[in-house]
């Protein structure tokens, strides 16, 4: 079987950006914050802050306590929108990326003499040369290659930072022998627990077990496609559409309480009416959450959620109405609320929705107030005009960058705002 695929995955993306652009961070311990508060953790580290064990989801008083010389910047989530389309451009003018998987990952298809492994080699190279001349330096990238796009991922992280692993396929399953079933990408701490339960220990117990007893296992058709992918084929997705999107914010402390939950939600909710609009879809489920500091005795404060069904709808109106009619519902105690979230699921496009005999039309003042308010904020920038609700939150909820959900600036930037 050829080499098929060729895994780029950019090394502490967000950290290596901010010490590129930044001379002076170079060679130091870096940990980037969504925000800058002591109570938020790391979403990125450099590979200085990681020698000193301090990694992404490491808490800010603890990674002071590993590293005391530790410098915290605050991201830049449009900084590294431009640059991750900027090293796509790159890696493009070397090879065809066939898939971009995460702000920092890309898979491109090997084909003809590409598939050779010196060539292969000389390609992976090639990247490498192109990033640094036209990127920085400090742009490193681990590249795997391999039969399938699995074992390319896999390739890529056995040699970390700045590395290039070629696996081929006389080489399995032996090559694998020395990995832990969680440097295999789709097998977290959970799934290794449960795997653990069928006597799968190792990936030499995992590479034996037959295709029904991996199905078993995962309790569903990611069993079978583990068992394709750990020989090298790739497995057949069908792609689903869009079926929900919102938005998450860890609070500023100013923030943390009544007020200033009923305002970031607020924000939330308009951002993700605006992003919803640019998909052309329409919700018809919507959701908060809630997370709250602290326990009483050992017990965490559980966070306190609302969802409701509604007519589909991309009305913003319509969504802060819900969104009010939840928080009459909100606790009472005095617990000190810091994450928030709101998310629209059930998404269908217009022409999916059957007519309510009993939903009132939407009004169509109302549309043209929501295209208005879409195009002027993307003409002149966010928060140009807003629902008064959001107003004490104009400065919270920036662009945030999820693994599956790379931002569009043009929507989704926070312009001057």
């Amino acid at each position: 079987m050829s080499l098929n695929a060729l895994y780029v995955d950019f090394n502490s993306y967000f950290a290596s950006v901010e010490q590129q652009l930044r001379p002076e961070l170079r060679g130091k311990p870096i940990g980037v914050l969504a925000v800058m508060a002591e109570t938020t953790c790391c979403i990125a580290a450099s590979y200085e802050a990681k020698a000193f064990g301090i990694k992404t989801g490491t808490l800010v008083r603890e990674a002071r306590k590993l590293c005391p010389e530790m410098v915290f910047v605050e991201a830049r989530p449009s900084v590294y929108v431009e640059f991750h389309h900027t090293l796509i451009e790159l890696v493009e003018s070397c090879t065809h990326v066939e898939k971009v998987l995460s702000i920092d990952e890309m898979v491109c298809k090997l084909t003809g003499s590409q598939q050779l492994p010196e060539n292969a080699l000389k390609l992976a190279a090639k990247i490498k040369r192109t990033i640094a001349k036209s990127a920085g330096d400090f742009m490193r990238c681990s590249i795997g290659i391999a039969p399938n796009t699995f074992l390319a991922k896999v390739a890529s992280n056995m040699q970390k930072p700045d590395g290039c692993v070629l696996i081929e396929q006389h080489e399995l399953p032996e090559r694998l022998y020395g990995l832990q079933l969680r440097d295999l990408n789709g097998i977290g701490k959970q799934m290794e627990a449960r795997l653990s339960r069928y006597r799968i220990k190792t990936v030499a117990d995992l590479y034996a077990a037959n295709r029904q007893q991996l199905q078993t296992a995962w309790g569903s058709i990611e069993g079978e496609r583990m068992y394709d992918k750990l020989r090298g084929l790739e497995p057949y997705y069908v792609k689903n559409a869009r079926s929900s999107l919102g938005h998450s914010h860890v609070m500023p402390p100013e923030q943390r309480n009544l007020v200033g939950v009923k305002a970031v939600l607020h924000r939330l909710l308009q951002k993700a009416c605006m992003r919803m609009r640019s998909y052309d879809l329409l919700t018809s489920k919507i959701s908060i959450k809630v997370k709250f500091r602290g326990a009483v005795g050992y017990t965490p404060i559980p966070s306190w959620n609302m969802e409701s069904a509604i007519s589909p709808t991309d009305n913003t109106l319509r969504l802060i109405e819900a969104l009010e009619a939840f928080m009459q519902h909100y606790p009472v105690e005095n617990a000190e609320p810091y994450a928030v979230g709101v998310s629209f699921s059930g998404l269908v496009t217009a022409d999916e929705v059957a007519r309510d005999l009993f939903q009132v039309e939407p009004l169509e003042n109302e549309k043209k107030l929501n295209q208005a308010i879409d195009t002027l904020n993307l003409k002149f920038g966010k928060n140009t005009i807003y629902f008064g609700g959001a107003h004490e939150a104009l400065k919270d909820a920036p662009m945030r960058i999820a693994f599956n959900h790379i931002p569009d600036l043009v929507v989704e930037g926070d312009g001057d705002s």
